[in-house]
């Protein structure tokens, strides 16, 4: 299967990416939406997904789940980042005032392209539409002080997602470096996952239906660490794209 590479406006339209054209497209790609033949105007652009729900999975790597002096779960850790935090690339994370250490985590995400419920690890990958780059914003010290993750999670702009849903990818063993000022932080790949994501699909499917254009995020390697005010951040993952915001101290 050939890769595509699909962005979207910040007005809504989605678009196919045909070399330096970009064709606007008459739905949601994973709806099914064909090129009109109409370019999308050149500017900034927004968030490639339009999820109705956000999955994250906890200490999904091993080396991850030992720099968080922790154990890697029997199952897949599950928890939800509400569509509210998400953010375009090139946007700003803003740290709120309410924690003292927010933070970065570079992961690749998983956009679902049919309606799932119930299903094996070996119908999964039918049921996947494309690839983005996701950061995993989190507020380390309310993570520990709530003792469950929603309000560490779930932050307006804590959910940064690059600018391309990308198709045709192979999954399994994919690089994943993110750069905080220039500084690599961390270097991982999709292949040191603990489930795979055929296994997480079919975990997430048990519990919930999962519909199209819901966004899965896959766990994040080692190396995380806190963010400041002032902070460039870069997230690379192989064959996938990349996405890079600027963080900002919340003003109240």
């Amino acid at each position: 299967m050939s890769s595509k590479r699909y962005v979207r406006s910040t007005d809504g339209d989605w678009a196919l990416c045909d070399g330096a054209d970009r064709l606007v497209l008459d739905g949601a790609p994973w709806a099914g939406g064909k090129p009109t033949g109409t370019p999308l105007p050149s500017g900034e652009l927004g968030v490639p997904v339009a999820p109705t729900k956000i999955v994250g999975i906890g200490k999904n790597y091993r080396a991850h789940a030992k720099e968080m002096q922790s154990e890697v779960p029997k199952e897949p850790l599950l928890f939800f980042k509400p569509p509210s935090s998400l953010l375009a690339s090139g946007r700003r994370v803003v740290l709120p005032p309410e924690s003292e250490r927010v933070d970065y985590e570079g992961e690749l995400g998983v956009v679902i392209g049919q309606r799932c419920r119930r299903i094996s690890p070996d119908e999964a990958m039918d049921h996947v539409f494309g690839y983005v780059v996701v950061c995993d914003v989190t507020a380390r010290d309310l993570q520990k002080s709530d003792g469950q993750w929603t309000r560490a999670k779930g932050f307006d702009t804590f959910c940064p997602v690059g600018a391309e849903v990308v198709t045709g990818v192979d999954p399994s063993a994919l690089g994943i470096r993110v750069t905080v000022n220039g500084d690599l932080r961390q270097d991982g790949n999709t292949r040191d996952m603990v489930n795979d994501i055929p296994a997480l699909i079919s975990h997430i499917s048990q519990a919930m239906t999962l519909e199209p254009g819901d966004l899965l995020a896959t766990g994040t390697p080692n190396g995380v660490g806190p963010l400041a005010d002032g902070d460039r951040v870069d997230v690379d993952v192989e064959q996938v794209g990349t996405l890079d915001f600027s963080v900002v101290t919340e003003s109240r």
